[in-house]
């Protein structure tokens, strides 16, 4: 993909190298050429000239040019972009009016082939016009391109067969016929076009706007067409020349509307097209995103079902064979310690095994069973033991995973106790405060030694209850001091 878009950036930067060399030959061909050509037409009609001034004139000649570039640029686009292959009818009527300009004004004595090529060049302003409107309101009329192409045959020949005097009359005939149909189509254009405006809710403002400065154009320019066609028909040829060059603008300015109408367009249907294409660039991440999100939750959910399946399996092996040979350890060996040592194991192991694969439990079942084994292994080492419960029932749940760390908290901090506190008397508070679980262990023993001040972590196993606690996302506390005992404070996230 990045290989195909570079490609097109290429060539889009060939072709815009030439078009760029061939626009900037062609304007100043534009410079020249309608320059010498409609400078005949000025000296010619110089007493009209100086009559009026120079600048309509000039406005002619500079009309003239834009009109030729314009068809030039108009032929690139089109070339460039397919679909839009209707702006080669329109360069081809802008081309057309460009010849009609340039002959028009070349003599002002009636020359009967001069009047021929310029009902030829009109009718192909026609012709190349409607096509062009039928094009854009995406119309198709074969049979009336057709009756366009004889009518732009028939005009020049039957004024050439004609000559004479009655050939001048015929001339001025067909002149108005074409300006009459010139102004017709683009009347239908425009109410074709408001209509579809209208029937597209909500209308589009810039369309809206666009179109109202294109008709208000459209207006002037044919006004300027019929007061040309009447002046030609009421008065001298002497006469109309005062006012032919200022009313002649009117045919340049009604292609240049079209071509600019065109322009605003395509520069708003190119911007729409990028806004889309930004807005299918979003939802494409979007979607790329919710993907990856899908695609990361089944990888986890497939790693915790492979997980849970292992652990399943690893508790099964250990209940059936280290479990049944440590009962079998307990009920036949001849030795009370290794048969008590065999038994403490096997409890070990029953947690181990209910902490893989165990159900949640119920606090006040797990705050029961805690205070049996702590209460009893105090007992047993003549330590008065007392159970602090929470002063309210409570209803929440540990994982089988928390309730097998916790437990394992219990019997290395009594085995602490037992061990090495020297103590006779051990508070066991339990609680529940905003969400979670705390334990408050203090026994009134002699405290941890005072050479291992500052460094608690690394006896007694109070790096593995901090270890535990924090698998499960809490924390673990001791605080303690020689002659004053040791407070461990639990805390665990329900």
């Amino acid at each position: 993909m990045q290989k195909i878009k570079q490609k097109m950036r290429v060539g889009l930067s060939r072709v815009s190298l030439r078009s760029k060399a061939a626009l900037v030959l062609l304007a100043t061909g534009t410079l020249l050429l309608p320059t010498g050509l409609l400078a005949q037409a000025s000296t010619a009609l110089e007493p009209a000239a100086l009559q009026l001034g120079f600048s309509a004139a000039l406005a002619q000649q500079w009309l003239t040019g834009m009109l030729l570039v314009l068809s030039v640029m108009s032929s690139i686009v089109a070339k460039l972009y397919r679909r839009e292959a209707q702006l080669s009818c329109l360069g081809s009527m802008m081309l057309a009016g460009v010849a009609y300009q340039v002959l028009h004004y070349a003599s002002p004595a009636p020359v009967l082939w001069l009047q021929a090529a310029c009902v030829l060049t009109l009718a192909l302003v026609l012709n190349f016009g409607a096509q062009y409107l039928l094009r854009q309101l995406a119309v198709q009329q074969p049979k009336l391109e057709q009756l366009m192409w004889l009518q732009t045959l028939f005009m020049p020949v039957s004024l050439m067969l004609a000559g004479g005097s009655f050939g001048g009359w015929l001339s001025q005939a067909w002149h108005g016929l074409l300006v009459v149909e010139l102004l017709a189509l683009l009347a239908w254009y425009l109410r074709q076009r408001w209509q579809a405006l209208r029937s597209n809710l909500p209308v589009d403002d810039g369309a809206n706007g666009d179109l109202r400065w294109l008709s208000l154009l459209l207006a002037l320019s044919g006004g300027a067409l019929l007061a040309e066609l009447a002046l030609d028909l009421s008065l001298t040829p002497e006469a109309a020349l005062r006012w032919s060059l200022w009313l002649g603008l009117g045919l340049p300015l009604i292609m240049v509307g079209l071509c600019l109408h065109f322009c605003a367009g395509f520069a708003r249907a190119r911007r729409e097209s990028d806004l889309q294409q930004i807005q299918l660039e979003q939802r494409m991440g979007e979607r790329v995103a919710e993907m990856e999100r899908n695609f990361a939750t089944s990888v986890e959910q497939k790693l915790e079902q492979v997980t849970e399946r292992e652990r399943k399996r690893i508790a099964a092996d250990l209940h059936d064979d280290l479990g049944a040979k440590l009962l079998t350890i307990v009920h036949t060996s001849e030795s009370d310690r290794i048969s008590t040592l065999a038994r403490e194991a096997l409890e070990e192991m029953r947690l181990s095994v209910r902490g893989l694969t165990g159900k949640p439990v119920q606090l006040l079942d797990a705050l029961g069973d805690w205070r049996a084994e702590v209460v009893s292994r105090l007992g047993q080492a003549n330590i008065l033991a007392e159970w602090k419960a929470p002063a309210e029932d409570v209803e929440h749940t540990l994982p089988a995973r928390a309730y097998v760390q916790t437990t394992r908290i219990f019997r290395e901090a009594v085995s602490n106790i037992i061990k090495h506190s020297g103590g006779t008397h051990c508070t066991v508070s339990c609680n529940v405060q905003g969400g979670d679980f705390q334990v408050v262990i203090q026994d009134n023993g002699q405290g941890i030694p005072a050479e291992l001040d500052g460094r608690l972590d690394r006896g007694h196993g109070m790096a593995s209850m901090k270890s535990r606690a924090k698998q499960m996302h809490g924390q673990c506390l001791v605080e303690s001091g020689p002659g004053w005992g040791t407070v461990i404070r639990l805390t665990i996230p329900l």
